[in-house]
C-alpha cells in the first residue's frame, strides 16, 4: 500500500521519471523556460524550487546536494550557440568536455574552439540564484520562484492540456491584491461576526427592500 506516498507517477517506472524530471529541471534552468503538459509542469515544478532553494543556500553542502538531486551536465552559453551549431561532431564533443564551473576550475578551451561550455549547477548557483535574490530583495518576500501559465490548446494525438513553466524574475509585474468583496470573502466575514458575537451585517435577499439601520449605514458611507 502507498498511504502517505506524494506525487504523481506519469504512467512512468520510478527510474524513467526521475530521469524525466532531472532533464527538465535541467532544461528550465537553461533556457528560463519550458513548453510541457500540464501534469509534467506541475511534478517539475516542485523539483526545481527545491533546487532553487539551495542554490540560494550558497554553501558547499548545498552544491553537493543538488549535483545528487539533479546531476551535471554542459550547456553551451546563448551567445555561442550559432558557433556551435557550425562547428563539427568532434569539435562539439571537445567543447562539451571542457566544461567551466566551480567544480572544473579549468576553463581554458580546446584546439580550434573560441568558447567553452558551462556547467548547469554552475549556472543554477550563480545567474539564477543571483536573479532570485535580486527578485527577493525588491519584493521582500521568498518562495514562489516559478510560474505555470496554463495554454488553451491541447497536444495532438491524445489532448492532453498543455502549459508554460518558467522563472519568475525581479522585472515582472506583482499580482494584484484580490479585492476584499468577493462573495467568499464576503460569506467569511459574516461568519466571523457570528461566531464572535457581533452586530454584523446580515444577507439580505434578492429582491427586498434594506432596513432603515442599513440605508442609513450606506448613505453616511457615501
Amino acid at each position: 500500500m502507498r498511504h502517505g506516498v506524494s506525487g504523481k507517477k506519469l504512467s512512468r517506472t520510478r527510474e524513467h521519471r526521475l530521469a524525466l524530471r532531472r532533464n527538465m529541471a535541467q532544461s528550465l534552468f537553461e533556457h528560463g523556460r519550458l513548453r510541457t503538459t500540464l501534469p509534467k509542469a506541475r511534478v517539475v515544478r516542485v523539483f526545481a524550487e527545491k533546487l532553487i532553494t539551495l542554490a540560494l543556500d550558497g554553501s558547499l553542502a548545498a552544491r553537493q546536494r543538488a549535483i545528487a538531486m539533479m546531476n551535471d551536465r554542459s550547456v553551451i552559453p546563448a551567445e555561442y550557440r550559432q558557433d556551435y551549431d557550425a562547428l563539427s561532431d568532434a569539435k562539439r564533443a571537445l567543447t562539451l568536455r571542457s566544461r567551466s564551473g566551480r567544480r572544473y576550475r579549468a576553463s581554458t578551451t580546446r584546439p580550434g574552439v573560441k568558447f567553452t561550455a558551462e556547467s548547469i549547477v554552475h549556472r543554477l548557483f550563480t545567474t539564477v540564484a543571483s536573479q532570485i535574490r535580486e527578485r527577493n530583495e525588491k519584493r521582500g518576500c521568498s518562495g514562489g520562484y516559478t510560474r505555470i501559465i496554463k495554454l488553451a490548446d491541447r497536444r495532438l494525438g491524445d489532448a492532453a492540456p498543455l502549459a508554460i513553466l518558467e522563472l519568475v524574475s525581479a522585472e515582472d509585474a506583482p499580482r494584484k491584491p484580490m479585492s476584499d468583496k468577493t462573495p467568499r470573502k464576503r460569506r467569511a466575514r459574516l461568519r466571523y461576526d457570528f461566531y464572535a458575537g457581533k452586530d454584523g451585517r446580515r444577507r439580505r435577499r434578492r429582491g427586498a427592500e434594506k432596513s432603515p439601520a442599513a440605508a442609513a449605514e450606506d448613505k453616511a458611507a457615501d
